[in-house]
C-alpha cells in the first residue's frame, strides 16, 4: 500500500487544499492529512482539534483518508505512519522556493526514505489561502467559492459565538 502524508494548519481547509487532497486520493492507497499547530501563527481561527473533527467529517465517507492530529516535524510523522512521501500543494514560485528547501532538508534527515511530491492546485483554486479566507470573511463578505459549504457553516457559528 502505498500511504502519503499531506500536512498544514488548515485553518481553514479551503478548495485549494481539497483538491491537493483529491488528486493524492487519485495517485495513493492512502492519504494521511496531519493537521499541525503552526508554530509561527498566532491567531487560529479553529482549535487544532476542531480543525481535525472538521476535515474528519469532511472525508468521513472517504476510506482512503486518515485525519490526524501531528505535531513536530512532518518528516518524523511521515515515517511514524509509514508514508513514502509528503505531499505539498504549490501555488507559484515563493511555495516553489520554499518547498524545494524543505524536500532536500526532508530527504535528508529521513535517510532517504521520505521523498516530496509536488501537486499543482487547479488554476480556479491557486490563489486561495487560508490566511486570505479569513480576511474576506472577518470583512463579511462572502467565502463560498473557496471553501466547502461544511466548513463556511462552521466558521459562521464559531463567529456567532464570539
Amino acid at each position: 500500500m502505498k500511504r502519503v502524508l499531506y500536512t498544514g494548519s488548515f485553518d481553514p481547509i479551503t478548495e485549494g487544499h481539497m483538491d491537493i487532497i483529491s488528486q493524492a486520493i487519485d495517485l495513493f492507497d492512502e492519504v494521511v492529512i496531519a493537521v499541525l499547530q503552526n508554530s509561527k501563527k498566532k491567531d487560529f481561527f479553529f482549535t487544532q482539534e476542531e480543525r481535525v473533527t472538521l476535515i474528519q467529517k469532511l472525508y468521513a465517507n472517504n476510506p482512503h483518508v486518515q485525519v490526524i492530529s501531528g505535531n513536530g516535524a512532518a518528516v518524523d510523522i511521515a515515517l511514524e505512519y509509514q508514508c513514502a512521501a509528503i505531499i505539498r500543494g504549490l501555488r507559484g514560485l515563493t511555495d516553489f522556493d520554499y518547498e524545494i528547501q524543505m524536500a532536500g532538508i526532508n530527504k535528508e534527515i529521513s535517510n532517504n526514505r521520505v521523498n516530496t511530491i509536488c501537486l499543482f492546485a487547479d488554476t480556479n483554486h491557486q490563489y486561495i489561502s487560508s490566511s486570505m479566507v479569513k480576511e474576506i470573511f472577518s470583512l463579511g463578505k462572502n467565502i463560498g467559492k473557496y471553501v466547502d459549504p461544511f466548513i463556511e457553516e462552521a466558521m459562521k457559528k464559531r463567529n456567532s459565538k464570539n
